[in-house]
């Protein structure tokens, strides 16, 4: 049996400290039990679970999120050693119907339920649109839309208070909370300490402002750094004028502005790979982890 030298085994423990993860929904297509076993195999140690994209053998409505439910798949992602970084609950907080934005927000208390029996490191959400069809349009990124997902964000971050949850906001270019500073914004007049950041950088990214990237990264740094719960890791390219989302290392995302900050400032964070496919997921892993641990 080889053994590995006490100073090597320190050294690969240092590079390893980000634990890399995926969309568990981007894995193999078969029962969850079957996806856990491929992605451990893989080489990931989280994921990013989005209950509807992943479970189609049982009832993932609200009222089946119960404390059992939540430990019984607790069970086989701790067999399988696999973190839950982020419980996706991606709906929109803007929605501009009383009785769909009631609905909206029992839906994400009862993932914030579920999340606290099933381990979840966050409840994850990007931030929506001023209508009911939850499309980009200008109005996304006026005043009044910004205040409209606060005040409807605000008695869910409190509900998560209250169950000693962390919320997750994902800010998005063409969504209510397309910047840094809008995020920066979201964070201080919520004021919660359970209020996170999940940064995606190329989701700040669009045809028009790709070529700033740098400038856009660094101010997500500066304003939202300390507040990064998780990372999501893809990449772009610009096909046709349109920017195109892609796995990491396909792309022109420039990953080693952002990574040295976490490697720093961030020990062991959890950090979702996106955009990939069973057969390429091994390939973004390596490269992304050679960026950390080259940084």
């Amino acid at each position: 049996m080889l053994e590995i030298a006490t100073g090597d085994t320190e050294k690969m423990m240092r590079r390893r400290k980000m634990q890399f993860g995926i969309r568990l929904h981007d894995a193999v297509q078969a029962p969850i039990e079957e996806r856990l076993k491929r992605i451990k195999e893989q080489g990931f140690t989280c994921a990013h679970v989005a209950l509807s994209k992943v479970i189609q053998e049982n009832s993932v409505a609200p009222q089946a999120l119960t404390p059992g439910y939540a430990m019984y798949l607790k069970r086989l992602f701790d067999k399988n050693e696999i973190d839950v970084a982020v419980l996706g609950c991606y709906l929109n907080l803007a929605n501009p119907d009383p009785a769909q934005l009631r609905t909206i927000q029992e839906k994400y208390m009862a993932n914030i339920r579920f999340a606290a029996h099933f381990g979840a490191g966050v409840v994850g959400t990007e931030t929506g649109a001023p209508n009911v069809e939850y499309k980009f349009e200008e109005a996304c990124w006026n005043e009044e839309s910004l205040q409209i997902f606060i005040k409807n964000l605000r008695p869910v971050v409190k509900y998560a208070e209250q169950m000693g949850v962390l919320m997750a906001i994902e800010p998005v270019v063409r969504h209510i909370v397309c910047n840094p500073a809008r995020a920066r914004r979201v964070l201080d007049e919520i004021a919660s300490p359970n209020l996170r950041i999940i940064l995606d950088p190329v989701n700040l990214l669009e045809c028009y402002n790709y070529e700033q990237q740098d400038v856009i990264l660094d101010e997500a740094i500066e304003l939202l750094g300390k507040d990064v719960a998780v990372l999501h890791v893809k990449d772009f390219v610009i096909k046709d004028g349109k920017l195109v989302s892609v796995p990491v290392g396909q792309g022109q995302c420039h990953w080693d502005r952002i990574i040295p900050y976490m490697k720093k400032e961030k020990p062991y964070m959890h950090a979702t790979l996106e955009n990939t496919k069973p057969d390429n997921a091994v390939a973004a892993l390596n490269y992304i982890r050679k960026i950390y641990q080259d940084a």
